[in-house]
């Protein structure tokens, strides 16, 4: 028979209803609170099936082992390094691998601004499932937000942990954007990185990395919301202001590193980045 908790070493903490209530009606927690957290390690025979739903968002991640979630009329198998979105009043079950027991972290979010989180994650009832670039911050964020819960619970304490709450909310999303090793994106975003000093045609690019210039493109909009000119440009300006606030080099000298053979056209560029000139920028960030 599936059991909810009782796992060798777990840890395990539950914010009162009343703490809830009234940090729901605070300023800054009323956006996002954790309700629930956890560290499950091993969890055999773990499960729980929950026919309505829940008030609250859960967040799963699982760090070692497998083990599976229903919702929505489908089982997806949830292994290692993968992490789990259940919206709020969803309808589903979950449960660790009979043979190769999950070690999970978890926590359930409720607040005002947590549909908005779970929208810009991308996930669904129809698609539960985070790939995770860096299981380490993941988990990192996830003991943070036990450690404060085990330490107290009190209204400051609620506060820190809905910072690590957001940021674990805006990673998972930031790693829906962000490309895998090795694939077009990223090696069209490495290769951007690397030629500074010049412009790049977005055919040349994509000849390079293997796709069509439209594909490169939508690629890069769904990213980071640009195209692929407007990320390049982007770096080159990032690299220009670095240069401004560390060195010496006149701005003739800094338009030549990233890549403007016109100092005048590359001031008129900053110009309408940043809403001033290169020296005022400068000017302004010495004092």
């Amino acid at each position: 028979m599936a059991i909810s908790d009782g796992f060798a070493g777990e840890r395990l903490c539950v914010v009162p209803a009343p703490a809830i209530t009234a940090a729901l009606q605070r300023p800054v927690t009323r956006r996002l609170v954790v309700t629930d957290a956890g560290w499950f390690p091993h969890a055999a025979d773990h499960g729980r099936t929950r026919e309505r739903g829940i008030r609250t968002t859960i967040v799963i991640v699982c760090t070692a082992g497998a083990g599976w979630l229903e919702i929505a009329g489908t089982r997806h198998r949830v292994q290692a390094g993968t992490a789990v979105v259940i919206p709020a009043r969803t309808p589903h079950a979950y449960g660790a691998d009979a043979d190769d027991p999950w070690t999970i972290w978890w926590c359930h979010v409720v607040g005002s601004d947590v549909d908005d989180l779970t929208a810009a994650i991308g996930t669904t009832a129809a698609r539960p499932l985070v790939r995770l670039h860096s299981v380490e911050r993941a988990v990192s964020l996830l003991d943070e937000i036990v450690r404060g819960l085990e330490r107290d619970q009190s209204p400051v304490r609620l506060v820190a942990v809905t910072g690590a709450a957001f940021k674990l909310m805006t990673q998972l999303a930031s790693d829906q954007a962000l490309p895998e090793r090795g694939d077009p994106l990223e090696r069209a975003m490495t290769f951007l990185s690397e030629r500074l000093d010049s412009a790049v045609p977005v055919s040349e690019l994509a000849a390079l990395v293997g796709v069509s210039a439209s594909h490169l493109t939508s690629l890069f909009r769904r990213a980071t919301g640009g195209g692929v000119l407007a990320y390049h440009t982007g770096l080159r300006m990032t690299a220009a202001r670095t240069l401004l606030e560390r060195t010496d080099r006149t701005v003739g000298q800094i338009a030549t590193e990233v890549g403007y053979s016109d100092p005048f056209y590359f001031s008129r560029h900053f110009r309408r980045v940043h809403g001033m000139s290169p020296s005022r920028y400068r000017e302004d960030r010495r004092g």
